[in-house]
């Protein structure tokens, strides 16, 4: 049964609530005691960007001491919050008047697949250079078999 339901005659409703009220014999209404249920997930204030700077705007125009403090009571904010906005405003700030590059803007997909290909392409390359030496040194080695010159594994040394 939902609490806004009226499911029997023995139970009314608290008009500002909506809460059921439990009814005694004598026909009084008992109130229930509070859910004591606590919100899993805590829900935080959201601002816009227009209530953040009316927010800023004001802060700004205090100039009386305590005058800061009670802005932010009235607004149920706390300081550090105003101190992170002032951050994000003096950031906006520094973008916008920040010379702007003309043409196209880069494509970040388009340079990491260009980047993709170009490391592939050295990969292919270095592979070739590889199988190029180790065929030089084959050949160094039966060379010096057929002119029975000492290789490097019969001096001890590693090729």
């Amino acid at each position: 049964m939902t609490p806004l339901m009226k499911t029997s005659m023995t139970e009314s409703f608290d008009s500002a609530s909506a809460v059921p009220r439990a009814r005694r014999a004598n026909g009084a209404a008992e109130a229930t005691p509070p859910n004591p249920e606590v919100v899993a997930v805590a829900k935080y204030r959201r601002f816009s960007g227009a209530e953040k700077q009316r927010i800023l705007a004001a802060a700004d125009r205090c100039i009386d001491p305590g005058e800061i403090g009670a802005l932010l009571r009235r607004e149920t904010i706390y300081s550090s919050q105003l101190a992170t906005w002032r951050a994000q405003r003096r950031k906006a700030e520094r973008e916008a008047l920040r010379p702007q590059r003309r043409g196209p803007k880069p494509d970040a997909v388009l340079a990491e697949k260009r980047r993709g290909e170009a490391q592939r392409r050295e990969i292919v390359r270095l592979r070739g250079e590889l199988e190029r030496a180790h065929t030089i040194i084959d050949v160094q080695k039966k060379l010096c078999t057929l002119l029975g010159l000492p290789t490097a594994q019969e001096n001890g040394e590693d090729t």
